[in-house]
C-alpha cells in the first residue's frame, strides 16, 4: 500500500518524521496493521512502516530502506539496539526498572517495553503494533532472558492479570531504584506502581530538597515522592490523592524501606479541599510537589492540566514557607515546554511575587526521544522558589 505525503510536508517526512499525521498526508484507506510505503508528493520513497491508530496518529515508519522486510530479524535487531544503549543500565546494580525499548524512540513506535528485575511489562498502544506481536515477542526470547512477561493491550484499555510467557512475580515484585526498595505489581490494572520517567526527579528530592523539609506531595499515588523525601531526611510528609488504593500503596512503600508510616499523613481526599483545610489549620510546608494527571475526574471535580495548573500553584504559595520549593511537573504532551514554564512564572507574579527557576528535568536517558516530535518529549519538571 503506498501513502501519499502532501506536498508541504515533504521536507518533514524527507527529515525523518516517524509518526503518520492524517492532515499531512493524502486520503488513504485505514487498515490496522498493514504495512505501508510512504511515498513523497512527487512519488519518491521515503519509508515504511505499518497502519496503527493511537492518540499520537495513525501509524509509524519503522524503516527507510524500501527493500528491508518487517520480519522477525527487523524486530530483532531493534531490540538488541536498544538494548545495546542501555547497557550500564543492566550493570547498575542500584536500579533495577528501567525503560528497556521507548516506541519511536527506539525506531518501534506504538511499543514500550519495560523492565522491572527478571521480569518485562510490554505497552501495546495500536491494534496495529498488536498484530506484529508474535513476531516480536519471538524477536524479544531470542536475546533477552526473562522469568516471566506481562502485557497491557492500551488501545483497548485492558491487561493481562498473569504473565503471557514465563512465570507470576511474587506479590509485591520489589525493584530497586538509585537503592531505593519500590514495590510494583505488574497485572494490577494498567499502572504498576511506579513511573519510571521521574526516576531522576525523585533522586534530585532526596539528595536535595529534602533535608529537614516538611514536605506536601499531592497526587502521591503510591507515595514514591514521599518515600524518598523520608529517606533524604525529610521532617515530615503529607501524601494526598483521591483514589483509596493510594492509602495501603504507600503503607506498603513505607513499610518496605523500614519507614515508621505511624508518624507521617497519608490521606485519600481531593488535593483541593485539602488545601483549603491546610490554609485553615496554618500548615507550612518547605517541599511542595505538584504531579498531577493531565486529566482527572471524580464525583465533584475534574481536573484539566491547562485550565486548572494556576490554580494549584496559587494554592501552593499559601503553604509555601518563605524559602520554600515548589515541584511542579506535567506529562501532558501537547503543554509546550515554554508555555508551562511561562505559565508558572506568571501564576507567581499574579500572586505578587517572581518565579525563581532552580532547576529543570526532561525525560531521563532510557526514555529515547525523536527530536522534533512533541508527543515523544512529554515530562516537564520544574523545582522553582519565590522571591520578591
Amino acid at each position: 500500500m503506498e501513502i501519499f505525503v502532501n506536498k508541504a510536508y515533504d521536507k518533514k517526512y524527507e527529515e525523518g518524521f516517524p509518526l503518520l499525521i492524517k492532515e499531512w498526508l493524502a486520503d488513504f484507506p485505514m487498515k490496522e496493521g498493514e504495512i505501508f510505503h510512504l511515498m513523497s508528493s512527487k512519488g519518491r520513497f521515503l519509508g515504511k512502516g505499518y497502519l496503527g491508530r493511537q492518540n499520537k496518529g495513525l501509524g509509524w515508519v519503522l524503516s527507510r530502506k524500501e527493500s528491508e522486510p518487517l520480519d522477525e530479524t527487523f524486530f530483532m535487531n531493534r531490540l538488541a539496539a536498544a538494548m545495546n544503549k542501555r547497557k550500564r543500565f543492566f550493570y547498575d546494580d542500584a536500579t533495577t526498572a528501567f525503560r528497556l525499548l521507548n516506541g519511536e524512540g527506539d525506531g518501534l513506535g506504538g511499543l514500550t517495553i519495560d523492565r522491572y528485575g527478571d521480569y518485562y511489562l510490554f505497552n501495546w498502544y495500536s491494534e496495529g503494533i498488536w498484530r506484529f506481536r508474535e513476531m516480536i515477542l519471538e524477536a524479544f526470547k531470542k536475546i533477552v532472558l526473562f522469568e516471566g512477561i506481562y502485557e497491557k493491550r492500551r488501545f483497548e484499555g485492558d491487561f493481562m492479570e498473569e504473565p503471557t510467557l514465563g512465570r507470576a512475580h511474587p506479590k509485591p515484585l520489589t525493584v530497586l531504584e538509585n537503592g531505593v526498595k519500590i514495590a510494583v505489581d505488574l497485572g494490577e490494572g494498567l499502572m504498576t506502581g511506579v513511573f519510571l520517567d521521574q526516576r531522576e526527579v525523585r533522586r534530585r528530592v532526596m539528595e536535595q530538597y529534602a533535608d529537614e523539609a516538611r514536605v506536601l506531595n499531592t497526587f502521591s499515588y503510591t507515595g514514591l515522592f514521599s518515600l524518598f523525601a523520608l529517606l533524604g531526611g525529610a521532617s515530615h510528609t503529607v501524601s494526598v490523592d483521591l483514589a483509596n488504593r493510594s492509602y495501603p500503596r504507600t503503607l506498603e512503600q513505607f513499610s518496605l524501606n523500614g519507614i515508621d508510616a505511624s508518624r507521617e499523613e497519608i490521606l485519600v481526599e481531593d488535593v483541593f479541599n485539602y488545601f483549603r483545610r491546610a490554609v485553615k489549620a496554618g500548615e507550612v510546608f518547605d517541599l511542595i510537589l505538584l504531579d498531577p494527571p493531565s486529566y482527572a475526574k471524580s464525583k465533584d471535580v475534574t481536573f484539566k492540566v491547562q485550565k486548572d495548573y494556576p490554580r494549584l500553584i496559587r494554592e501552593s504559595l499559601k503553604l509555601l514557607s518563605p524559602s520554600g520549593v515548589i515541584l511542579a511537573s506535567t506529562n501532558q504532551s501537547s503543554y509546550p515546554r515554554e508555555s508551562f514554564q511561562r505559565m508558572i512564572e506568571k501564576t507567581f507574579q499574579e500572586e505578587g511575587c517572581r518565579a525563581d527557576l532552580l532547576e529543570a528535568f526532561e525525560l531521563p536517558e532510557d526514555f529515547r526521544r525523536v527530536p522534533g516530535l512533541m508527543e515523544s518529549d512529554y515530562l516537564k519538571v520544574f523545582f522553582v522558589t519565590r522571591s520578591r
